[in-house]
């Protein structure tokens, strides 16, 4: 008997039938079988926390893929828009992310081990990112950390640096850019870093290329070559916007952020 394409549509919608009724009279099978084979691929280690970190880094994931909004400078009748500045209540209660907190984070979404010196780091090339001077923000001479990043948190920091700049704009601020004060650290870099700074700590979230250091006191002006050259605006005042923009990404779950005292500066991990 010949096989014609009538009888092969027939066996094909007889299968589809029968596939459709086991999946009625059983719904969570394929459901089940996914999630098996996703604990399975999990150590007993990795089974609690880190499925929320995976499933939040998605989530930023997909917030970084939205197209950015246009930021409104004039109104209606033609007028500069002069947003107020409004800051955080507080600064340690708006950004009090501990470095435990961060650290388990930073291990899960960045490098698979530290670096031990700065001969070595090129062996990480592939999965690090430069960072440097541009038209965003601006990376001060490093001493205890090299301008690399893991691609995520890169993204981060240009979304921070870009959301600064509009903000600045929308309140009727001159152009300023953030300045980047720590980056990715060896842990050449940590051990260099304890002898003169008890406080630094051994397990470092900057060893894993997701992490930044943000001067809050610190910030460059940008200037038109052929126009007057202003001074700087208040620091406070830039201070304050920089963290109503932190403040935001934080509340969107980008990032764990901790404000540090004794060195000037927003301590960021992303997410």
């Amino acid at each position: 008997m010949r096989f014609t394409r009538l009888h092969f549509l027939g066996l094909f919608f007889t299968i589809v039938f029968i596939l459709l009724i086991i999946k009625c009279t059983n719904p969570n099978l394929t459901l089940s079988h996914s999630l098996n084979a996703v604990d399975s691929i999990l150590t007993p280690n990795q089974k609690g926390n880190t499925d929320s970190i995976l499933v939040q880094s998605a989530k930023v994931d997909s917030i970084f893929l939205r197209t950015r909004a246009s930021i409104k400078l004039v109104t209606n009748d033609g007028q500069p828009v002069k947003n107020r500045v409004v800051s955080v209540p507080t600064f340690a209660d708006a950004f009090p992310d501990m470095n435990d907190v961060q650290l388990a984070t930073a291990q899960r979404l960045g490098l698979a081990s530290v670096i031990a010196n700065r001969s070595e780091a090129i062996k990480h090339s592939d999965k690090l990112v430069y960072i440097g001077d541009n038209p965003f923000y601006k990376v001060e001479r490093l001493h205890q950390s090299i301008p690399y990043l893991v691609p995520r948190a890169a993204t981060l920091l240009n979304e921070i640096a870009r959301s600064f700049i509009d903000s600045c704009a929308s309140k009727g601020v001159g152009f300023h850019k953030i300045v980047i004060t720590s980056v990715t650290r060896t842990q050449e870099d940590v051990e260099k870093l304890r002898r003169f700074n008890s406080n630094a700590s051994e397990q470092s979230c900057h060893q894993y290329g997701t992490t930044f250091d943000i001067g809050y006191n610190k910030f460059e002006r940008v200037n038109d070559p052929d126009g007057t050259q202003r001074p700087t605006e208040w620091g406070t005042r830039l201070k304050s916007i920089l963290a109503e923009v932190l403040n935001d990404q934080r509340r969107l779950g980008t990032c764990y952020i901790k404000y540090e005292y004794r060195k000037p500066c927003f301590h960021i991990t992303c997410r």
